[in-house]
């Protein structure tokens, strides 16, 4: 059932963003609130079973990056704001801040990866949307940062093929804080 349903949630999101998006002449600043209200209204019609853990943030960013990828909108342009606005929605509506940023991040990836898009471009645009995200709804942007980090090479491990190195420099070069997270990581 939670299969079926996170499927719903990403078509429902796909088809939503598209609609909303096409023909928007600032797309954006329209990516963040159209995924956030989607966010907010896809959690409110979920079960509590569905809404515990990284899968419906997640579904929202997969949902949000199909459908703007579908009408030609750059990926990289975009995914700050997708994952601003998923994770604003997602804890607003009550998925934990680890929870929302780790799902958002390592979906963007993901979806990078699976559109042939700079991989290690969108891990720092979604650590960033993800802060921002967190900030926007009173959240500890600190741990956010962190979060997204980790959640950032995670993903990047997952994908392999070097893809690891280039986002620990991409993410040290452009991300605030970074440096000092990577530093904290290696000594664990």
């Amino acid at each position: 059932m939670a299969i079926k349903l996170l499927s719903k949630v990403v078509n429902g999101v796909k088809g939503g963003v598209t609609s909303t998006i096409k023909g928007t002449a600032d797309v954006s600043s329209t990516i963040v609130n159209s995924v956030k209200d989607l966010a907010v209204t896809t959690i409110k019609g979920a079960s509590d079973l569905v809404v515990k853990g990284i899968q419906v943030p997640a579904s929202i960013v997969k949902g949000a990056i199909d459908g703007l990828s579908d009408i030609g909108v750059s990926l990289i342009k975009a995914v700050k704001g997708i994952v601003n606005g998923a994770v604003q929605g997602a804890m607003s509506e009550g998925v934990e801040q680890k929870d929302a940023v780790e799902g958002a991040v390592k979906q963007a990836m993901y979806s990078a990866k699976e559109l042939g898009t700079n991989v290690s471009s969108v891990a720092v645009e979604s650590v960033k949307g993800a802060v921002n995200g967190v900030k926007q709804v009173g959240g500890d942007s600190v741990k956010a940062t962190k979060t997204a980090i980790i959640a950032a090479l995670e993903a990047a491990r997952d994908i392999g093929g070097g893809t690891t190195d280039a986002v620990k420099n991409a993410l040290s070069d452009s991300v605030d804080g970074a440096k000092k997270i990577l530093d904290e990581i290696k000594k664990d």
